[in-house]
């Protein structure tokens, strides 16, 4: 384990090297209900199943990406985990494509500044997501591009 307790509190705390505090064994110091639900979802899905979650995130992320630039945006990012930072030609267009498929319904996914430009941002995190998802959502930015 390792201790958050400034050093001036080896004597004479409450909290000592005899007294086990939970804040110590857990790295989220804000938020220690968080520990439950990874320990859940490790006993849900097992170490194996956690795995193909987060490899399927990331080919997800990967097909979005790939399909993002046949439809010429630019990726801003090495698509290496879950996320995809990408833009098109001009701020106008980018932003107009991404209110066009939030509104949509199809998908959302938020809007950001990147390197003083507009980007948008997308994080594939949820196990529902399907391949089917990610095509309908990139026939969603190809509609609204074609709508110039």
């Amino acid at each position: 384990a390792r201790a958050v307790n400034a050093a001036l509190c080896e004597s004479g705390c409450a909290v000592n090297a005899t007294t086990r505090d939970e804040i110590d064994w857990n790295p989220e110091h804000s938020r220690r209900a968080r520990g439950f639900t990874v320990y859940a979802a490790l006993r849900s899905l097992g170490r194996t199943g956690v795995r193909e979650l987060i490899e399927r995130c990331c080919d997800h992320a990967t097909a979005f990406a790939d399909g993002l630039r046949e439809l010429g945006a630019e990726v801003l990012n090495d698509v290496v985990l879950n996320q995809v930072l990408f833009r098109f030609e001009t701020d106008d267009e980018t932003n107009r494509v991404l209110r066009g498929v939030q509104a949509s319904g199809e998908a959302w996914m938020g809007g950001t500044t990147w390197d003083g430009r507009a980007a948008i941002r997308i994080s594939v995190s949820s196990w529902e997501t399907t391949e089917d998802d990610v095509a309908r959502t990139l026939a969603a930015y190809k509609g609204q591009l074609a709508a110039r």
